[in-house]
């Protein structure tokens, strides 16, 4: 019996790291990049006045406008299922050469990117089959649910703090330039600069990005409106209406243009 469970495992590792699934989560990384571009294009419009949603959702709608819209929307889904699934691989099979702690901390992170890639997927598939609505309400939506349930606000603040600290965790990645660990840097200065650069500000965009959903679902929770809790376009809104709300939230959008390209960037050069 434990042969047998070996020999699958060992299956379920060599299917992980195929080179077609690896072609694939590269694409993923590539259009998780487009999104980034299109919602920090979208915050830059909120900043001046025009209407909009500053999410994946919206991003993902507008993606569906374009010509040829739906077969873009599921090339989005296949390869942001492909990336889902070589994360997962990561965070069962990967890193075991590795100290415990690191070991752990890395197949942590593994889990939490394949869950997100995961939620992009969803959001293609269901915006592909006619089923999306508007995401800040989704949102809102939920943690109103959570919020009713026993435990609910204890939970919800937990989860506001939890996606606050990954904020935090990304502002220090892009000061560090942490992420380039992962990466096979091209061999000219300028290059490694331009990709570097790209980083540093993509990272502390979305960490900043990260850090205001977070608070926002904390401040609603606490003044007992969960319904105020609307993710990514609400903290960003938000944003905005603070004193030089709008040059920070341009700033911001500008940022989350610089991951999106990093990402694109990321698909070539990725360590995989």
């Amino acid at each position: 019996m434990k042969k047998e469970l070996k020999d699958a495992a060992d299956a379920v590792e060599d299917a992980s790291n195929s080179r077609a699934l690896v072609i694939a989560a590269r694409a993923g990384f590539a259009v998780s990049g487009v999104l980034h571009v299109l919602t920090g294009s979208v915050a830059i419009q909120l900043a001046s006045g025009k209407a909009g949603e500053a999410d994946q959702g919206g991003a993902v709608a507008q993606l569906a406008g374009q010509p040829g819209g739906l077969l873009l929307l599921w090339t989005g889904f296949a390869a942001c299922v492909a990336l889902a699934l070589w994360q997962t691989g990561n965070a069962v099979f990967a890193y075991g050469q590795l100290e415990a702690k690191k070991k752990v901390g890395n197949k942590l992170a593994a889990s939490g990117k394949a869950v997100v890639f995961a939620v992009i997927a969803l959001t293609f598939a269901a915006s592909a089959s006619g089923n999306s609505k508007n995401s800040g309400q989704s949102t809102s939506d939920f943690t109103v649910s959570i919020m009713k349930a026993p435990g609910g606000a204890f939970l919800l603040i937990a989860i506001g703090a939890a996606v606050a600290v990954v904020g935090i965790v990304f502002v220090v990645l892009g000061c560090k330039a942490s992420f380039r660990k992962d990466l096979r840097l091209p061999s000219s200065g300028t290059g490694r600069s331009v990709v570097t650069g790209l980083g540093v500000v993509g990272y502390v965009a979305e960490g900043i990005a990260l850090f205001l959903v977070g608070l926002l679902v904390i401040i609603a929770t606490v003044n007992a409106h969960p319904q105020e809790s609307t993710g990514l376009d609400g903290g960003l809104k938000a944003l905005r209406e603070q004193p030089y709300g709008v040059y920070m939230l341009t700033a911001v959008g500008a940022g989350l243009i610089c991951y999106g390209v990093y990402l694109m960037v990321k698909a070539k050069v990725a360590r995989m």
